[in-house]
């Protein structure tokens, strides 16, 4: 059974930084990616960040671009480093991950994972 346990949510001020976490189990495709995806309140799920099984390649929405950064460990476990935030940035955060083979669909569309965590809150105040 696959598990993604998020962590490291919370509240920053304006510029402040954070760190999420995203620890798997259970988890054992090798292949395809793994994603951070957010959701505002009243708004869609947004993918924000991505990157493939083995780290070769990731993939950033252009608002968070230059200031949030995905990494991958061993362990296949995912991080999201996030910097210079703002109030746009508020959102429930949400670790996903691909369990099967989907081509020739965006690494930031949520249609390509199969597996999510129950997410974490980010706050941000201006």
């Amino acid at each position: 059974q696959v598990q993604l346990v998020e962590s490291g949510g919370g509240s920053v001020q304006a510029g402040e930084s954070l760190r999420l976490s995203c620890a798997t189990s259970g988890y054992t495709y090798k292949s395809g990616y793994m994603a951070w995806f957010r959701q505002g309140q009243g708004k869609e799920r947004e993918g924000v960040a991505a990157i493939s099984n083995g780290g070769s390649g990731t993939y950033y929405a252009d608002s968070v671009k230059g200031r949030f950064t995905i990494s991958q460990d061993n362990a296949k476990n995912i991080y999201l480093q996030m910097s210079n935030m703002g109030p746009e940035d508020t959102a429930m955060y949400y670790c996903a991950a691909q369990g099967a083979p989907v081509p020739q669909m965006s690494t930031l569309s949520k249609w390509r994972y199969k597996y999510w965590g129950q997410g974490t809150q980010v706050t941000v105040s201006s």
